[in-house]
């Protein structure tokens, strides 16, 4: 109990502040070279522990799924917000995660007054906001963004899977594993694909020599 209460101590930082409802903000699917960005913005209860919370990556499907239910049932508010691979090609991933925690953000019903981001100044927020390095391991608030975030990509992964059957998506969720080079070799890519990423730069144009 004392270790998961650690998981709180940013939001307590904010809370002696004189703040009370801080948000924690991050995003899934900066790696892959196929589908959509997706952040999640949750402001969790301070009296509420929900136990378990850590970085999405580091927790199995089936936990991820048990907490994002948890989450949606005993977080104060919670939105998630996508970014197409269309704005990623034309903006880069970067700002494309950016967008999208800003459209979280700005979803939500109830405002936050401060806000925790996973490694990502939020200027334009303009909200008093604390980013951390690793911080969807550090803070309960960006955990639960993350999962939510996560979960819901993974989700409309598979929905693609359906869609664009023979490229593995449900499997790797648009990473590029052996399988899915193997597909884009075979298929070429999907709508979905992040045309300006350098393993579909190759098979779209193989004669350009800079990739």
């Amino acid at each position: 109990m004392i270790e998961s209460r650690l998981m709180y101590l940013y939001e307590e930082q904010f809370v002696l502040q004189g703040y009370k409802l801080i948000a924690g903000l991050d995003e899934a699917g900066r790696g892959p070279i196929a589908g959509p960005v997706v952040a999640a913005c949750v402001i969790l209860h301070r009296d509420d522990e929900i136990i378990g919370l850590n970085d999405s990556k580091q927790l199995s499907e089936r936990k991820r799924n048990e907490l994002e239910i948890q989450i949606k049932q005993r977080a104060i508010c919670y939105q998630v917000a996508f970014v197409d691979e269309a704005t990623i090609d034309r903006i880069n991933i970067y700002q494309a995660s950016k967008l999208a925690m800003l459209q979280a953000l700005k979803k939500m019903a109830i405002k936050p007054d401060a806000l925790l981001t996973d490694a990502m100044p939020l200027k334009e927020a303009n909200i008093p906001y604390l980013s951390l390095i690793h911080g969807d391991a550090l803070s309960a608030s960006i955990a639960a963004a993350s999962i939510l975030a996560k979960v819901e990509r993974d989700r409309y992964m598979k929905q693609m899977d359906e869609l664009y059957p023979g490229y593995g998506f449900s499997k790797h969720k648009g990473y590029y594993t052996k399988e899915h080079k193997i597909a884009l070799l075979t298929h070429g890519a999907t709508p979905i694909h992040r045309k300006t990423f350098a393993p579909v730069q190759q098979i779209l144009y193989p004669e350009n020599t800079l990739f």
